[in-house]
């Protein structure tokens, strides 16, 4: 998995979330302390939180054996987490066959070390 994947996805689950805090749609939650706008707070946190990868991803190509293997297993765990969340939209007509990909599902990516070190 690479940076465009944590992309496509986050995008999907954004343009989910989005007319739930918006005004304009005739919501009113997101913003008051009552239960429903805290648990949309929350899970915009995760969404959040899940996709921001970006200097991971660009860290990992040329990261050393032991911290690559510590940002791999971060990706995974912030792939996972998103891909959980967006498979509640698995009938939606924008949900794509990728969202429901495990981490364990991507095949291996060399690193750039590992490939001038062979």
């Amino acid at each position: 998995m690479d940076q465009k994947h944590f992309s496509e996805i986050t995008s999907f689950l954004e343009d989910r979330l989005r007319p739930l805090f918006d005004p304009e749609t005739g919501s009113d939650h997101g913003f008051g302390m009552d239960d429903t706008s805290r648990a949309l707070r929350a899970l915009r946190g995760a969404v959040s939180s899940a996709a921001a990868v970006k200097g991971i991803c660009e860290q990992r190509a040329t990261a050393d054996g032991e911290l690559r293997r510590v940002i791999d297993q971060t990706l995974a765990h912030n792939w996972d987490q998103l891909v959980g969340l967006a498979r509640h939209w698995e009938d939606h007509p924008d949900f794509r066959p990728l969202f429901k990909r495990g981490s364990w599902d991507f095949e291996p990516e060399p690193s750039a070390a590992g490939a001038s070190e062979g």
